[in-house]
């Protein structure tokens, strides 16, 4: 396991809870690996600055087999699913969120297997778009999924020799879900959690307020293995979900210093401050990231700006 510090640093003053994150992580792309009893992971060939080594599939079960996260499109993942799956039925697809590196192939590969599709439901935002604000992940959203069933929260799915329990988890996305194997302690984090990076919260697909309700939601239920989107396994669950939580409180309190230093302070300002050494691909994502927190901390009463919180806008302290 490779031990990596944040490149985030608050601002003087605060200590940041330091993250073992684990990117020891092989793709083995196109190959079905065996990770748990009766679990196969498949890794897609999309590696970048956001997937890592590339979206993670999971095919579940003995005779009749389910499938989480098909993945994108990509006709090289399509067939290694195939593959894996061989002559047995796969009866089920389930999708955590519809972004189009995890949602798209689900269609495809129904047409090949005449499973059903499960899911939260389709795409939407956490919130409305503001007057004259452009989603930035919209080319990024699988707005044509929808769902054959739509999995109501904590709803159990049996498919003979295996369990699959819905948790609705909203935060990275409104409609994201994580998948749990019923008495077996596994749970498919998708997005939610992920052991080689902190996920994105991107307004307005993204809420913090809901991703950290969702997060302290899978921290009472102490499962012992999570597989996550991308990447590998969460190295000791409970430890790893506390510090997540601890890391982006600490991230919430750097903000706040920040503008109790500077009185007033627009993103980007915050953005340099707050993240040392950050590469320029990442820029957005961290500038997404703090507004998510700044929409939290708007809503608590802590900080104001005036209208409706944008990327271009100046905040202050309440």
């Amino acid at each position: 396991m490779n031990t990596v510090k944040l490149g985030f640093v608050p601002d003087r003053g605060i200590r940041l809870a330091a993250i073992n994150y684990n990117q020891n992580f092989i793709p083995d792309h196109g190959e079905a690996v065996k990770i748990a009893k009766d679990v196969k992971r498949i890794t897609a060939p999309n590696p970048s600055p956001m997937t890592f080594h590339g979206t993670n599939s999971y095919l579940i079960g003995r005779d009749n087999l389910a499938l989480i996260d098909p993945g994108p499109l990509i006709d090289a993942h399509l067939e290694a699913l195939l593959t894996a799956i061989g002559d047995k039925p796969l009866t089920h697809i389930f999708v955590s969120h519809t972004h189009k590196d995890h949602s798209p192939l689900a269609k495809v590969l129904q047409e090949k297997t005449g499973a059903k599709i499960y899911a939260e439901g389709p795409h939407r935002p956490s919130r409305e778009l503001n007057i004259g604000e452009v989603n930035p992940l919209h080319e990024s959203s699988d707005l044509e999924f929808r769902p054959d069933i739509e999995l109501k929260d904590g709803e159990i799915i049996d498919g003979g020799d295996w369990q699959i329990e819905a948790i609705h988890t909203p935060g990275h996305t409104a409609n994201h879900c994580a998948f749990a194997q019923v008495n077996d302690g596994i749970l498919f984090s998708a997005d939610h959690v992920m052991a080689w990076s902190s996920s994105i919260i991107a307004p307005p697909d993204g809420s913090m307020r809901d991703f950290m309700k969702s997060l302290d939601r899978l921290i009472e239920r102490e499962d012992r293995e999570i597989f996550p989107g991308h990447g590998g396994e969460v190295i000791d669950p409970p430890q790893f979900l506390q510090k997540l939580k601890e890391h982006r409180l600490f991230r919430e309190k750097s903000i706040v210093k920040s503008l109790a230093r500077h009185q007033r302070l627009t993103i980007d300002d915050m953005v340099a401050q707050i993240y040392l050494g950050l590469a320029d691909n990442l820029q957005r994502a961290a500038a997404l990231s703090v507004l998510a927190h700044l929409e939290d901390l708007i809503e608590q009463g802590v900080v104001e700006t005036e209208g409706a919180a944008q990327l271009d806008g100046t905040y202050w302290l309440k």
